[in-house]
């Protein structure tokens, strides 16, 4: 069905009514197209309100100034828990980068010559269900996947999720949160029968001793760096990472080992600690299991060999597990240097058998920590229904399915009994001609993916890509056929988890712009096209699905019954998981407000049905591309920006972030190499790997090794670099080693490089 402009208020609020038996209020017709309609009525004309940040996992508080009910301007919120009123640059910015000019402000699809042209709402919903409709007719249940994210609020994680695998019978869907976080959510699964962090924020000002492993906390993580320098106890910071990172440079001991080391070296100082007597039996014995098993494994991993193997003194490690003992607090951190490994899951277990050893969980200023990446990584994990059912819970279990069919009042046999494929594997399917048909939301694929050229390919077989996003400008969206104009952060309600468990409200203070709806309204819609709408009646609103996630919590590790409602999470400035119904004193406030630094583990039961946490380990294996003599050095890529994010889809378009950050392609190199290979600073060079080669200005410094250089994951071209090697537990990519070469250009080869890779370089 096509209608002119003027007639798509009245075509969807038939269509709505007739499918849905319901009229959305928000969509409305506006003068500037169609569009959100006015902001919501418990929003301020003039003067404030308060909501999360939308940017990274530590869910900052965020003061939004109001005129006549639309934000004008920021400033971080003094009283919020997380951050106390600080704030990084991208946070300050983060209403700017809405006001970008190459935001998609209606649909489009790409027609018969191949190029995409603007097409109205019902028509694009008519073309995406007809088109996915008729691949599963003619390719089978398996034909079709999404690909999510960890960007948008949990209650439009859970309408997708619902709506793809209940409603649209879509089996395979997995998110973005594959590429920063599912190895801890394993590691997690396995060694406490939760995905559970067990720490909050205020454990940064309470140790002692403070490890970060592959953490350059300061430039990922800024305001949990300033929670790090609130610390009154001088505890003694140690940073496990080959570079000398910013973080690295203030620590009072850097641990530079060799890449991809680390397992050894925590086997290593586990061994010590063992064989010196440093360790908490009476812990152990009373609330853990598997540990002499772990003993007996751990006795080949003596200070020499470990030495060897990491490139780290003895002495130093000897003095490692001093500093480990004699701490009376200590709580081990890490972030994407961990878990983007192809052996992340044991590495990470390896950080948590040095916890539980030790005694170090449960306590104050304690805890094996993972910093989660993206803003809503925690929400994506509990409730997107891709790696697991929805509230944590088991595709694989009949009861779960049963539970959750009830609460949605949904027939069981909706509900997959398998689980998804992962990202890789959808991957894989693209390739194969398996999967035809793939809807990416909110992530940008094309850029972000390990060994970015193979994506590229793999879309190539596919019969229709979707992609529903804010911009119409990402490499992804390029490549669609099919473009669906998403609203973004402060333009729609819901709410987000962070690192801490914390769940944070965001609120609706700016009008999308032109015909872009807030994923919640375009799920909806899709829907009702789809003729499915009847099972989603009670997903009237965001609000009213966190009460249905409320429900799907009941009696989980992540029971969240005993928040009342948006307005409690308001007036509490967010509030930690677990609350359950019923956990808090009666008290003169209604409903009463959770105190608000929470750890788990703190009566030393886990999630396991013995209620005990398991030593898991597993010999260390070779890196999949080590350095050879054709390829001699090391790639490590990471954070180069406190003012980057990702792919930059955001934060390039902010005018002030742009020039906080370099703008092109840079490469660290080693004095030495860089004088070996004749390199100037700041001259052009190639970085090759096995699968293409990218220009880069030559950065000469001793902050990395020699035989290693490192290059920022920012930029566009970096992923044609990076091995496609995934940890064979969490399916998470590998991308922080790989084997390249590097070499000086001259004007004459500048101009071949840009030739053979198409001119793509920053």
């Amino acid at each position: 069905m096509r209608v002119p402009h003027e007639g798509l208020g009245a075509a969807l609020r038939h269509m709505l009514r007739q499918r849905d038996g319901q009229l959305t209020r928000e969509l409305l017709l506006t003068p500037g197209g169609f569009g959100l309609g006015q902001v919501p009525e418990k929003s301020k004309p003039n003067g404030t309100t308060e909501m999360t940040c939308g940017y990274c996992s530590t869910g900052c508080g965020l003061t939004i100034h109001l005129r006549d009910g639309e934000a004008i301007s920021l400033t971080p919120s003094t009283e919020y828990p997380v951050n106390l009123g600080m704030a990084c640059p991208k946070g300050w910015e983060a209403l700017e980068v809405l006001r970008s000019n190459d935001r998609a402000t209606t649909p489009y699809l790409r027609d018969a010559s191949g190029q995409l042209q603007p097409v109205d709402w019902p028509a694009a919903l008519d073309v995406f269900c007809s088109r996915f409709k008729d691949i599963q007719k003619r390719h089978g249940p398996d034909s079709l996947a999404w690909i999510g994210t960890g960007q948008i609020p949990t209650e439009e994680l859970l309408f997708l999720g619902a709506l793809a695998k209940f409603g649209m019978g879509i089996l395979h869907g997995d998110g973005n949160t594959r590429q920063c976080m599912a190895t801890s959510v394993t590691a997690y699964k396995q060694s406490f029968g939760f995905d559970s962090p067990p720490f909050t924020y205020r454990d940064f000002e309470e140790s002692d001793v403070i490890f970060l492993i592959g953490s350059n906390l300061c430039i990922a993580h800024p305001i949990l760096w300033e929670r790090v320098l609130r610390n009154k106890n001088n505890p003694h910071i140690i940073v496990v990472d080959p570079r000398r990172t910013e973080t690295a440079a203030a620590a009072t001991q850097h641990v530079a080992l060799q890449p991809k080391s680390d397992l050894t070296l925590f086997y290593g100082l586990a061994n010590i600690l063992i064989s010196k007597g440093w360790i908490k039996r009476e812990f152990i014995d009373a609330h853990t299991s598997g540990f002499e098993a772990l003993e007996v494994f751990l006795r080949d991993f003596s200070p020499a060999m470990t030495a060897e193997k990491t490139g780290i003194s003895e002495e130093m490690l000897q003095r490692l597990a001093q500093t480990i003992h004699d701490g009376k607090r200590v709580s081990f951190w890490w972030t994407m240097g961990v878990n983007q490994s192809y052996e992340g899951v044991r590495l990470a277990q390896s950080i948590i058998n040095l916890a539980l050893m030790t005694g170090n969980i449960g306590r104050p200023g304690t805890g094996a920590n993972s910093i989660t990446g993206q803003c809503n990584a925690m929400g994506s994990r509990l409730f997107s229904n891709t790696t697991g059912l929805l509230g944590g819970r088991d595709f694989l279990n009949a009861a779960h399915r049963q539970a959750v069919a009830e609460i949605l009042k949904i027939d069981p046999a909706c509900i997959p009994a398998q689980n998804s494929l992962a990202y890789d594997q959808i991957i894989d399917g693209m390739e194969a001609g398996k999967i035809k048909g793939l809807w990416i939301i909110a992530t940008n694929s094309a850029h972000s993916w390990i060994h970015q050229q193979r994506f590229s390919e793999a879309r190539k077989k596919l019969d229709f890509l979707v992609v529903q996003d804010m911009y119409f400008t990402t490499e992804t969206a390029a490549q669609a056929d099919l473009i669906l104009p998403a609203a973004g952060w402060g333009e729609k309600e819901g709410t987000f988890i962070n690192s801490e468990r914390r769940i944070g409200l965001i609120k609706k203070v700016a009008r999308a712009p032109g015909q872009a709806l807030a994923d919640f309204y375009i799920f909806k819609l899709i829907a009702a096209q789809w003729g499915c709408a009847e099972m989603f009646q009670e997903f009237s609103s965001p609000e009213a699905i966190f009460q249905i996630m409320k429900k799907l919590s009941a009696g989980q590790p992540c029971d969240i019954t005993g928040i009342a409602d948006y307005a409690h999470l308001d007036a509490c400035g967010g509030i930690q998981w677990p609350l359950p119904a019923g956990a808090l004193p009666r008290s003169d406030d209604d409903p009463p407000t959770p105190i608000q630094e929470r750890r788990l583990f703190e009566d030393g039961r886990f999630f396991h049905a013995d209620g005990r946490a398991k030593f898991l380990f597993e010999a260390p294996r070779q890196m999949p591309e080590p350095p050879d003599a054709q390829y001699p050095f090391c790639l490590l890529t990471g954070r180069g920006s406190v003012a980057q994010w990702h792919t930059q889809t955001r934060t390039g378009k902010s005018a002030v972030l742009r020039k906080l950050a370099p703008q092109s392609v840079y490469v660290e190199i080693h004095p030495l190499d860089a004088f070996e290979l004749k390199i100037q600073h700041g001259q052009p060079v190639c970085i090759e790997s096995r699968r293409g080669s990218v220009e880069a200005s030559a950065y000469v410094s001793a902050t990395i090794q020699r035989g290693q250089l490192f290059v920022p994951m920012h930029y566009a071209t970096v992923n044609q670099l990076t091995h496609c090697s995934v940890d064979p537990y969490s399916r998470q990519p590998s991308y922080k080693a790989c084997a390249v070469r590097i070499r000086a250009l001259h004007s004459e080869q500048i101009h071949f490089v840009q030739e053979a890779t198409g001119g793509q370089h920053d």
